[in-house]
């Protein structure tokens, strides 16, 4: 059995249909009408120990209802779950000691105590041993300096410190499974490669992850699979090579070539771009994978040109997720 097993997962939202202003409100009052929007529809997910997937979509595609239902947040109108052998909203204690969750948007720390005491209170409602939560302590310190933080009170902290502190709260139980919503926002270049690192080592030990981000170097650098989700209905569930090569199919090979490019030096290759960079020895050819090969291209230039090197763009991930949020695709 998979450590995330979800079969139909649905969620109904009612909403109130009424006009604006006050007269809309009366009248809404004494005879109330509701629409009905489905936020999650019909979802079937399958995630083994240790994956760490990706779940991206538009604003408004189900991402964090999703997280929210897998959590125990939200309970579904219908469809089933089960989170390492635990149904989320009905054995909510049990599945809690199971998962950690990381909101971008929301906090788990207490405003007017020390990011320590927060960690404490944390510590004795997991109950987690004193030994464990020392070596986790020194772990988050070693991995994102969260040592600094610790005396410091909640409200005072920048957002890429409060991310650190509750990345540390939402990891201090050590659990199988990981929801990240934004994890690395506010952070620095430094402390997001620190917590990558951290990351990818979880998952070796065997930790799952479900990933929602904007951030897309945390896709590329944490997950290999990426479930993309529209309008509450996953569209996509697969390897993130498979959806690169549906949805970005360009290419770009850069030529450093011994003199001046000649002109109209790819007319064999009807559709392809050229361009040169700050110099006149320097060529790039953008070109569609599915008319023409990388091996097309350079025979094509070498034919008209010394070259003295030249290396290859590959798609990536950004390429892709603009083109979702653009509903620039067809995958269905």
């Amino acid at each position: 059995m998979a450590l995330i097993e979800a079969h139909g997962l649905t969620k109904v939202f009612r909403l109130a249909d009424k006009s604006p202003g006050l007269a809309g409100s009366l009248r809404h009052l004494i005879r109330p009408r509701y629409q009905e929007h489905a936020a999650v529809r019909d979802v079937d997910l399958r995630i083994e120990a240790g994956e760490a997937v990706a779940y991206v979509g538009p604003n408004g595609a189900g991402k964090s209802t999703t997280v929210k239902l897998l959590s125990g947040i939200v309970v579904p109108t219908a469809g089933e779950v089960l989170v390492a052998g635990c149904v989320p909203h009905r054995q909510r204690r049990a599945n809690a000691r199971r998962i950690g969750v990381l909101f971008g948007q929301r906090s788990q720390l207490w405003w007017d105590l020390p990011v320590r005491d927060s960690l404490e209170l944390l510590r004795d409602i997991y109950g987690v041993p004193e030994r464990l939560y020392r070596a986790q302590l020194d772990k988050f310190d070693a991995s994102f300096a969260l040592g600094e933080l610790l005396p410091v009170m909640a409200r005072k902290l920048s957002l890429g410190q409060r991310m650190r502190a509750d990345l540390a709260a939402a990891l201090l139980h050590d659990p199988a499974v990981l929801y990240l919503d934004e994890p690395t926002i506010g952070l620095d270049i430094t402390t997001k490669d620190q917590v990558r690192t951290m990351l990818r080592r979880l998952c070796e030990q065997g930790t799952t992850i479900l990933l929602t981000t904007h951030d897309l170097a945390d896709i590329e650098d944490l997950c290999q699979r990426i479930v993309i989700i529209d309008a509450g209905s996953i569209v996509f569930d697969g390897p993130i090579a498979t959806i690169k090569d549906l949805l970005a199919t360009d290419r770009t090979v850069h030529f450093a070539l011994a003199g001046a490019a000649p002109p109209d030096l790819v007319r064999s290759l009807p559709g392809v771009r050229a361009s040169q960079g700050g110099s006149s020895r320097h060529l790039s050819i953008t070109f569609d994978r599915l008319m023409f090969t990388a091996g097309q291209v350079t025979k094509a230039v070498a034919a008209q040109a010394d070259i003295v090197d030249m290396w290859i763009d590959e798609p990536r991930i950004e390429d892709v997720v603009r083109r979702i949020y653009a509903r620039d695709y067809e995958l269905r």
